[in-house]
């Protein structure tokens, strides 16, 4: 693309969104190149329909505190426990933000200060387990997540993994499976959640399973818990002995990730992070973060998170969350409608998992690149038992929170639903794709989002 049409492309964008970019003013008059790739984003995510199930649009408020002066200072250990001078202020959001965590999710003990979430997987595992342990977790092409025992994860280079699946034929964890598997294999710990599972966790069930079998339950809800914590799918708490959430996924926050978790450890195990001490599970977990495995944290995104938690607290997040997942719903009876398949044969949360396998294997690529091409950015996706392989998957995973965050609803999900159809039936129709574009920049029109300043 030339400099002619990049400044074309981006000539409509500091009229339409000139509230919200003066706080980049600075940026535009001191690096004008970083600038202008900021605008092409702006207008790329205002400008087309962001279905990925792992991203949403932060309010320009979290976004505000992300880029804060809390950047500037160094904050190694707890509050009131620094290693260094001059953390006062930093000690207050830093517990502002954990004490509007447990609120949020009923919480015991929490830690804000992990960095990802795969970070923060990684020090429950230190915190709790010890190398060797065996680990079990959902299998990555049935939906689970690289750390709960890929085998090219860490999580399965130090421990030792078992991983259940989904039934074949509807898509869904058998529990009864799981508890065989379980009592079996004894694991250590025992994970629930996933990246790609579109229907509800039975939490109280794992943690049962865990105890019969003498291991720790562990929920990862980093896909889930901002509609836990609207009330639109059922809580991990307060039984399950220690879960892990991102922050920036139906949660609305900043990048990062939170640990809560007991305060008695109901094994009383040893592991790495005790250093042979006994200590309780909340001081297991705080150790396995720093001085474990993390130095300084990044205390502005931590401000964020207790920015993000204050409006998850908030009664109009209650409504959001059940949106988006009324908005999941109608999307995946729409695509249903109109003749495409779904793993499981829809969904319960927010996100829906399309099998094109009806089409031929392997073209969750092409399937991905043809509805970007139409303004509607979604990512290729294994589904289980694929016929192909991870790099060339079958499916195409697409959700709805940053759909519910622009204010869209059951009717705009009904219209995507058929564009997203009429696209897959006819991947490599040029004309087709430039007609919907077109739709797709209308709709998005009605429901801006960065073109104000909160």
């Amino acid at each position: 693309m030339t400099g002619q049409e990049k400044q074309q492309r981006n000539a409509i964008s500091p009229v339409l969104h000139a509230p919200f970019l003066k706080r980049f003013a600075s940026i535009q008059k001191n690096d004008p190149e970083v600038y202008s790739i900021l605008l092409a984003e702006l207008e790329r995510q205002e400008y087309t329909l962001g279905m990925i199930p792992s991203e949403n649009y932060i309010s320009p408020t979290v976004l505000a505190a992300a880029g804060s002066l809390f950047n500037n200072k160094y904050a190694e250990g707890y509050s009131g426990k620094r290693y260094y001078q001059g953390n006062v202020n930093i000690d207050s959001v830093e517990t502002l933000a954990i004490e509007r965590a447990k609120k949020v999710f009923g919480a015991e003990h929490v830690n804000v200060q992990a960095l990802s979430g795969s970070a923060a997987n990684m020090a429950i595992y230190f915190a709790m387990l010890n190398p060797g342990d065996t680990i079990m977790g959902l299998r990555l092409d049935m939906g689970g997540h690289l750390t709960h025992g890929h085998n090219v994860n860490f999580s399965a280079k130090f421990y030792k993994p078992t991983q259940y699946t989904v039934e074949k034929d509807t898509g869904l964890i058998n529990m009864d499976a799981v508890r065989e598997q379980a009592q079996k294999e004894r694991p250590k710990m025992l994970v629930s959640g996933a990246t790609a599972y579109p229907r509800i966790f039975n939490f109280k069930k794992f943690h049962d399973i865990a105890s019969e079998v003498g291991a720790y339950s562990m929920a990862d809800i980093s896909h889930i818990s901002g509609l836990i914590a609207g009330g639109a799918h059922p809580s991990p708490f307060p039984f399950t002995d220690v879960v892990m959430t991102t922050t920036h996924k139906t949660l609305r926050g900043s990048r990062g990730a939170l640990i809560m978790c007991k305060e008695k450890d109901r094994l009383d195990t040893a592991t790495p992070s005790a250093d042979s001490k006994k200590l309780s599970l909340a001081q297991k977990v705080d150790r396995a973060v720093f001085p474990g495995l993390q130095g300084g944290p990044h205390e502005h995104i931590i401000a964020a998170h207790a920015v993000a938690l204050g409006e998850a607290l908030q009664p109009s997040f209650k409504i959001y969350a059940q949106q988006i997942v009324k908005n999941a719903k109608v999307l995946a009876r729409t695509l249903m409608d109109q003749g495409i398949k779904l793993v499981s044969d829809g969904t319960d949360n927010h996100l829906i998992l399309i099998d094109l396998t009806p089409f031929g294997a392997g073209l969750g690529m092409q399937g991905a690149v043809a509805l970007e091409q139409a303004g509607i950015v979604v990512n290729k996706n294994t589904i289980p038992y694929d016929p192909s392989t991870p790099f060339k998957p079958s499916g195409i995973r697409l959700g709805t929170p940053c759909l519910t965050t622009r204010g869209m609803k059951e009717e705009a999900m009904k219209q995507i639903g058929e564009w997203i159809a009429s696209i897959l039936k006819d991947a490599k129709n040029e004309q087709l794709k430039q007609t919907v574009k077109a739709k797709v920049h209308v709709l998005c029109e009605q429901f801006p989002f960065y073109t104000h300043a909160e």
